[in-house]
């Protein structure tokens, strides 16, 4: 679905409500991990601003053990959550670190960097999720940056028994904010664990691109008193027309999902591997200044 496609969704109405259902298709990044491409197939190209949204998760090491070694980024924000294992990353400005379960890197790509992800543990599981988020126009050449939190770091909420809630980025009801500040898309990244028969509400600015993904059990999307409800299963995203709420049920015993939203740029997008530019010319010189080493 493209951005003029996501225009057509529903008009504005106080509670959102499903307006596609997808479940991603099998891909390889890096150096042979094997993952689920979830945004930025040919299904789902884009769901501005998110670029991209993959799922890796598997306890074969041959699966992921090669890892991602360093590789270039340009025009965009890359945002690594871990749920299980261990990741070491090192990067051109001369940063490393290792994130951990719970943990999350929010990096700013902008202008040009390299950097690599690749595994510290020779088995085990090893999950989690990798976010592309688009940067406006007059952000792209900025100084690239970091974002760096591990799970004691974001704020978990259980609203009543059966209702947890970890927040990354954004605001929630209750006015707990996510430690990911400053990201010029405004986005909510959230975590949400759901026990049978729970209903979560939470409020989304109306004009805000958003989606859920199932991480766990099936999850009941709500509108309209019981009318239009959508049931969510595991491994699937479920792309959210306008409104200003989310309402979500959880209809198994265990359920998980993420609920991401942010700000829609609307601006020509250009994309050729690990660059997203505005126009070709730009992402042919980002091709040349990484070959010339100016990253």
């Amino acid at each position: 679905m493209s951005a003029n496609e996501q225009e057509k969704a529903p008009a504005r109405d106080d509670i959102r409500r499903v307006v596609k259902i997808l479940q991603g298709v099998p891909a390889e990044d890096g150096a042979g991990v094997k993952l689920t491409r979830i945004i930025g197939t040919p299904e789902l190209d884009m769901w501005d601003p998110f670029l991209l949204l993959d799922r890796f998760e598997s306890d074969d090491p041959e699966d992921y053990i090669a890892g991602f070694p360093a590789h270039p980024h340009r025009g965009f924000e890359t945002v690594t959550y871990l749920l299980a294992g261990r990741l070491r990353h090192k990067d051109s400005t001369g940063r490393e670190g290792i994130i951990e379960p719970g943990g999350v890197q929010w990096m700013t790509a902008a202008r040009g960097i390299v950097h690599s992800e690749m595994p510290e543990q020779v088995a085990g599981r090893l999950a989690g999720f990798q976010l592309w988020v688009n940067l406006p126009a007059e952000k792209k050449m900025s100084p690239p940056g970091y974002q760096e939190f591990s799970a004691e770091e974001i704020p978990l909420i259980r609203r009543e028994p059966g209702v947890e809630i970890r927040v990354i980025a954004g605001t929630i009801a209750e006015g707990v904010s996510g430690p990911v500040k400053n990201v010029p898309v405004n986005p909510q990244y959230l975590d949400i664990g759901l026990k049978a028969g729970k209903i979560y509400c939470e409020p989304v600015t109306p004009d805000h691109a958003a989606f859920i993904y199932v991480i766990q059990g099936s999850v009941g999307v709500i509108a309209d008193r019981g009318r239009d409800d959508i049931t969510v299963a595991s491994g699937r995203l479920a792309l959210l027309g306008q409104g200003a709420q989310v309402q979500l049920c959880g209809e198994t015993p265990d359920n998980r999902l993420l609920l991401i939203s942010g700000m829609r740029l609307a601006e020509p997008v250009a994309r050729s591997g690990p660059f997203v530019m505005n126009t070709r010319d730009e992402i042919l010189q980002a091709f040349a200044d990484y070959r010339s080493g100016r990253f």
